[in-house]
C-alpha cells in the first residue's frame, strides 16, 4: 500500500486583540476553526488578485475588436516602422559584439 507525504509549510501572524476575537467570531460562524477560516479566506483572496493581475476580460465587443485586429492586422506607421528598422539594427550590431564585464 503506497501513502504519500503532503508537505506543509506554517505561517504565523500576530494581530491585535480586537482583531483575533472578530477573527474567531467569523471562524465559529462558519463552522471552522480560526486556523481553518485564516487560510480558507487567505486563499480565496489570494486566489482574487492572481486572477485579477493575470486574466483579460473582454466585452463581446471589444473580443470582436481583438479579432478583427489579429485577422487583419493595420500596416505599420511611420515611426513603428523606424523603431522596427531601428530594433533590427541594434539587434544586427550587437551580434557581432560581445560585453566585456570587467573593464
Amino acid at each position: 500500500m503506497e501513502t504519500s507525504i503532503i508537505k506543509q509549510n506554517r505561517i504565523g501572524a500576530r494581530v491585535p486583540h480586537e482583531v483575533y476575537k472578530t477573527l474567531c467570531r467569523a471562524a465559529e460562524l462558519t463552522g471552522a476553526t480560526v486556523n481553518q477560516f485564516l487560510v480558507q479566506s487567505a486563499l480565496k483572496e489570494a486566489q482574487a488578485v492572481i486572477e485579477q493581475e493575470e486574466i483579460i476580460r473582454l466585452s463581446p465587443r471589444d473580443w470582436d475588436w481583438l479579432l478583427d485586429l489579429m485577422d487583419k492586422p493595420p500596416k505599420p506607421n511611420a515611426k513603428l516602422a523606424t523603431a522596427m528598422q531601428h530594433y533590427q539594427n541594434s539587434q544586427r550590431d550587437d551580434a557581432n559584439n560581445s560585453f566585456d564585464w570587467n573593464p
